[in-house]
């Protein structure tokens, strides 16, 4: 059998559902092919650990999907039919460290300001924020647009214009530099280590990567101006308008159906397949995979150069991660009253025990004093969780997939993560953020954990254990992502594109790679000679 659209689009992480939703609100047909029973890749919610207690079970908070194009484009469409955020006008982030010393940021800057130890660290980040807010145009425009020759050209007239010589090449410095020096050149005192450099962790860099000197403000400018929004009623909501969206515009919705080809016909894509049936596509296939699964599974191996091939097949991915999540009877007592309102918290005394436990990762062992992500989602949105008590979210994004050994020799590992291992590592956690709220674990109801393994079971993509599908180092990332040869969404076959957090602008729920597809394919083709040339 077989059925015949406009657009096939594989998988239902954020850039599959953005691509679809955009192409179906501008009357295209389109079939959504997800491999999972339910939609939403790595957005989800239920109740995991007891009755009542809503968990985003994976990815939760929405900042960048509430500022970026895609957003300005299905916003409305989405809230009419459910969709409901719940955030913050007060405390955002935190820092909490080993030596019991907190940092606080507010969406207000004089309010996050006044907690600084070292004076001179005001104005400094008040440069820091004007340094982003003239830097906009060149940052947004390299992350919203394909990084083709014609697009480089222009972004770079348009900064140097802006920025001028000397502003251009400190741009490119910072753009180079890990987040770790770029704050070391700049501030006297631990707060804005301690706020901000965890942060980087989320978009799949470490303390000490290239990027993260733009990356970091960028990060702390966006807490600032929209805050963390989380889906009220939990993650799954969001699915849900998004599904309604789906029925209301005619999407053909395909569930539980690996794609086990994509078909290609005179170098042209023209369709996909599954065990079950031949999904047709008039001007689009939009494949939301790792370059692994497109390049050396999915294509037929002649329509792939033994360049990309090979180059895909070495594709790196990164450090695994675990999610944890608690139902407590009641909200987690934090010695530092502050954090009792702090939606999301990040256990770390900053970019030196974050090295270190990056570096402990990469080498196979389990981390000694990993960076805890702990967020209090039921701060903002009080169903979550019945009357009194609350739920905890908790990653873990310094991993490894295989761990062969322990930092901390506590742990007797055998490359994996057994039941064991696991639950020896959870152990580790909760006695990590106990010592910063003494009776915590006492209040404990019911968990469920996430492994590695476990990630890597729910999402094809999400190889070793990776929520980012691969490193974001810059080699592999920017112009060179997911591949040198296949640096655009684009691909070298025909009615091709490549979506998703493996392709640029890299992973986040900002759904950029979607966005930018679905806006190709409705665009007018160009009639600049020039820029058809470098596509």
């Amino acid at each position: 059998m077989s059925s015949r659209s406009d657009v096939v689009v594989i998988g239902s992480g954020i850039n599959g559902l953005v691509t679809t939703a955009e192409l179906a609100l501008a009357s295209r047909s389109v079939t959504l092919i997800e491999a999972n029973p339910v939609l939403g890749g790595f957005i989800g919610s239920g109740e995991r650990t007891a009755a009542g207690f809503i968990h985003d079970t994976f990815s939760s908070w929405h900042p960048l999907f509430v500022s970026g194009g895609a957003y300005a484009v299905l916003g409305e469409a989405l809230h009419a039919r459910g969709l409901a955020y719940d955030n913050t006008d007060g405390a955002v982030t935190a820092g909490a460290g080993t030596d019991g010393q907190v940092a606080v940021a507010y969406r207000d800057v004089d309010a996050t300001l006044a907690g600084f130890s070292a004076s001179e660290d005001k104005d400094a980040y008040l440069g820091m924020l004007g340094n982003l807010e003239s830097r906009a145009a060149t940052i947004f425009g390299a992350l919203g647009a394909e990084l083709d020759p014609a697009s480089m050209a222009k972004l770079a007239l348009t900064t140097l214009k802006g920025q001028r010589i000397a502003g251009t090449e400190a741009l490119i410095r910072d753009g180079l530099a890990s987040g770790r020096s770029y704050l070391d050149g700049r501030f006297a005192g631990w707060e804005t280590d301690r706020l901000w450099s965890p942060w980087l962790l989320h978009a799949g860099l470490g303390p000490d990567s290239a990027t993260g000197g733009v990356m970091l403000p960028l990060m702390a400018g966006t807490m600032h101006e929209f805050g963390l929004p989380v889906v009220r009623g939990g993650a799954g909501k969001f699915i849900d308008a998004f599904s309604q969206l789906f029925a209301d515009h005619g999407v053909q919705v395909v569930l539980g159906q690996p794609v086990t080809e994509i078909v290609v016909r005179d170098g042209v894509a023209t369709g996909v397949r599954t065990a079950e049936e031949e999904y047709l596509a008039d001007h689009a296939v939009v494949a939301g995979v790792t370059p692994q699964a497109l390049y050396t599974q999915l294509l037929p191996r002649d329509a792939v150069s033994s360049n990309t091939f090979e180059q895909a097949r070495t594709y790196r991915y990164g450090r695994a991660a675990m999610q944890i999540h608690l139902a407590l009877d009641a909200p987690v007592a934090w010695t530092d009253e502050r954090l009792r309102e702090v939606p999301l918290i990040h256990v770390t005394d900053g970019s030196s025990t974050m090295g270190v436990s990056c570096a402990q990762a990469q080498a196979q062992m389990l981390p000694a004093r990993p960076t805890i992500v702990v967020g209090q989602q039921s701060l903002l949105d009080p169903s979550r969780a019945p009357a009194g008590k609350s739920t905890l979210w908790i990653q873990l994004q310094e991993l490894p997939f295989d761990p062969t050994s322990d930092a901390a020799a506590e742990i007797a590992t055998a490359g994996a993560w057994t039941p064991e291992v696991t639950a020896g590592y959870v152990d580790r956690v909760l006695g990590q953020i106990e010592a910063l709220a003494p009776g915590f674990t006492s209040t404990i109801l019911a968990s469920d954990v996430l492994s590695p393994a476990d990630l890597a079971a729910h999402n094809a993509n999400a190889v070793n254990g990776d929520p980012y599908c691969g490193s974001a180092e810059l080699d592999q990332n920017l112009r060179w992502r997911p591949i040198t040869s296949q640096g655009r969404h684009r691909t070298a076959v025909g009615h091709l594109w490549h979506i998703g957090a493996s392709t640029h602008p890299g992973p986040g729920l900002g759904a950029g790679s979607g966005h930018l597809v679905a806006q190709h394919l409705l665009a007018p083709a160009s009639r600049n000679p020039i820029r058809r040339f470098f596509s």
